[in-house]
């Protein structure tokens, strides 16, 4: 049997979200046996099959899928189920969505981020993160990686250990708590050195304190380690039309944050935007590229050597351009150059939208998808 309804069979909240809320509400007790409920799905594509298959039955029992198949087949198991009809519907498995901020509503200028980590109390923004997870799963997202707090602490930790005990709605969560960059290289900026402000990062310097704060994060829940490769984001002056940046940690902190990561059975993601900020955390040996603007052949290259998943947040890219400006705005083309080379050279490319970076209510994380298409990858 597959696991919880809430994750995998959210195949039904994908297209109609309160057609399942009656069924669901109707938890049976705890001597009670387990509700049957009969889903007809006019297609179901399965992430398996080639094409989608038509006139589907889902039969679930309690939280668990028991069967799926032939509506014919399937009807024959479940005589006594509640039915719920989306035979005009196709039907979808839960989304995943691999770059999120549940602790973030929104920061596409340094006024917007400082406003959350100023003026909001971590107990406020955790209240905000759950009604967050609730809106990934209306989204049809059944699992997220959220790649830190920004500012809240631990706070993913104890969202995700809500949804796990059933406590709030929410997709399963992987989390990484707090992310790390070197001192003064994420800072809420003020010209006031007298007021020690929030950090939205964990400050890390130097090898032994960065093999610490990742032994910190894992011993407070972190799934997935994160950290700042790279910041201060330009273009170099023609002919060079290559995106750079600043590197932040030295290749010897760097590597012992992936290291211990690794040591301690997790994986590690890196912020990497420009060219040398990606070339670093490749170096370091790190699991996963976000955004990667700056993505050029050679690193592709490495990407494909290595098998490194890159993450390219599209949404994300696209909304903040105008705010920011400078070069935010041809940034955005060149990771659609950039990535249109990536998928012909065979890079895993994994959908992340950095939802959080743009306001949770504002735009449905389900916009990458589309945006994929359009830069080159195949639909189906």
């Amino acid at each position: 049997m597959r696991r919880v309804l809430s994750r995998a069979a959210t195949v039904a909240i994908c297209c109609s979200p309160a057609a399942l809320a009656p069924a669901l509400a109707q938890t049976p007790g705890p001597s009670a046996a387990p509700a049957l409920l009969l889903i007809k799905a006019g297609r179901l594509i399965d992430g398996r099959a080639d094409a989608p298959q038509s006139n589907v039955g889902i039969l679930v029992e309690g939280e668990r899928i028991k069967a799926v198949g032939p509506l014919a087949q399937v009807q024959g198991q479940g005589r006594n189920a509640r039915v719920i009809d989306l035979s005009p519907m196709t039907i979808l498995p839960g989304f995943i969505d691999t770059h999120t901020h549940l602790l973030l509503q929104g920061d596409p200028t340094a006024q917007s981020y400082n406003e959350q980590l100023l003026y909001q109390s971590t107990p406020y923004r955790a209240i905000l993160a759950a009604r967050n997870a609730r809106i990934a799963l209306e989204h049809g997202f059944t699992a997220i990686r959220d790649l830190e707090t920004e500012g809240a602490m631990y706070a993913d930790v104890d969202v995700k250990r809500a949804v796990s005990r059933g406590e709030i709605p929410g997709p399963r969560i992987f989390a990484s708590t707090r992310a790390m960059a070197p001192t003064g290289m994420y800072p809420i900026v003020s010209d006031n050195w007298e007021l020690e402000l929030p950090h939205g990062v964990q400050p890390v310097d130097g090898v032994d304190n960065a093999r610490r704060a990742v032994r910190e994060q894992v011993a407070h829940g972190a799934d997935w380690i994160k950290y700042y490769s790279d910041r201060r984001y330009y273009f170099g002056p023609a002919p060079d039309s290559v995106l750079h940046s600043w590197v932040n940690f030295t290749d010897e902190e760097a590597k012992a944050i992936v290291d211990e990561a690794h040591r301690l059975g997790r994986r590690v993601a890196a912020h990497a935007i420009g060219s040398d900020g990606i070339a670093a955390a490749l170096r370091a040996g790190v699991n996963s590229i976000e955004h990667g603007d700056g993505m050029t052949d050679s690193l592709i290259d490495v990407l494909v050597a290595k098998g490194v998943y890159w993450v390219p947040t599209v949404t994300v890219s696209r909304y903040v351009a105008g705010p920011r400006g400078g070069p935010w705005g041809p940034m955005v083309e060149h990771q659609r150059q950039a990535m249109a080379r990536a998928l012909k050279k065979g890079v895993k490319i994994v959908l992340g939208t950095d939802v959080g970076g743009f306001p949770w209510t504002e735009l449905n994380q389900a916009k990458e998808f589309e945006y994929y298409v359009q830069y080159g990858m195949p639909s189906c």
